[in-house]
């Protein structure tokens, strides 16, 4: 609709197929475009299997949502779209979709400087737009100084409810006109949001929570790492124990815990990405205690 009141015009296909996707932006000229991690992976392979080097010169402005670009799809936007300012939205649908914006020069995922107490943590996702009001509410659960709660947000831009029925039911989501988005999260003090992950999958071990999400983006990064999964399985002396399962990438090989490295480059064990965490700051009790490699199907 913005689009459309600035006195542009919209290019629509029927579905999404990155074939008529990756025509359609050097047929007409496309200026801007709105993705998901997937379509620019599919964009992006695309390319590089036709060997199209020129598809992106006339889009200036690419806003992606639905999850975080990793590194390589960031730098691969860079490249096929060099003119294009690429943007990063947090949101969901029950509140009209985006809530925060960020610029994506490359992700943040690091230890905020200058930030009172010594808790850090998370993927910053931005500040708010303008019209958008968003808190952080502490429940009972949270009997630390850290400043992780549930991330709310209120305003005209938030749904009465779910409609259930024949009715309206706002008793879970909504109270007192603020709408619980079911992700955890901290603010810093110049208003940026730190998403750390979702409330449902919250991990609580020793007594300490982990997010899933923050120890797989930091797993992602290793260059020897495809996909990963950390899920917490129970544990009789922690409550749970924060477990991984990975995909490596073609060309590395994968070394047992209990086999010795031969120092050949290209390996991948639960060592080294024990050690991959710790470089990368991530706290002792979030660190998977065990990994299991996935097959090639692994999802």
């Amino acid at each position: 609709m913005a689009i459309l009141m600035a006195g542009g015009c919209h290019v629509l296909i029927p579905k999404f197929d990155v074939k008529l996707a990756s025509n359609a932006i050097r047929q007409h000229g496309v200026t801007s475009f709105i993705t998901v991690p997937a379509i620019m992976a599919d964009l992006l392979s695309y390319a590089r299997k036709e060997m199209i080097s020129d598809s992106g010169m006339t889009v200036t402005k690419i806003l992606n949502g639905g999850g975080g670009l990793s590194d390589e799809l960031i730098n691969g936007a860079y490249k096929l779209f060099p003119r294009a300012a690429v943007f990063s939205a947090y949101g969901m649908t029950e509140a009209c979709s985006s809530l925060t914006f960020t610029a994506l020069n490359k992700p943040t995922l690091q230890e905020p400087k200058n930030q009172p107490g010594t808790y850090s943590g998370g993927v910053c996702v931005g500040k708010p737009a303008p019209h958008i009001e968003i808190q952080i509410g502490m429940d009972d659960s949270n009997t630390s100084s850290s400043p992780t709660g549930n991330i709310l947000t209120r305003g005209l831009h938030t749904m009465v409810g779910y409609w259930v029925n024949n009715k309206v039911d706002s008793s879970e989501s909504v109270r007192n006109g603020w709408l619980d988005t079911g992700d955890t999260g901290w603010m810093d003090q110049t208003g940026n949001l730190w998403l750390m992950g979702q409330q449902k999958g919250r991990i609580k071990t020793g007594g300490e929570n982990v997010y899933p999400e923050e120890v797989e983006l930091i797993l992602s990064q290793h260059p020897g790492v495809a996909k990963v999964v950390v899920i917490g399985i129970t544990d009789s002396r922690l409550g749970e124990k924060v477990i991984s399962c990975v995909s490596i990438r073609d060309g590395w090989k994968w070394v047992d815990a209990r086999a010795n490295h031969k120092g050949e480059g290209k390996e991948v064990s639960p060592h080294i990405l024990q050690d991959h965490c710790r470089i990368k700051n991530l706290s002792r009790f979030k660190v998977p205690r065990s990994f299991i490699r996935g097959g090639d199907h692994f999802q």
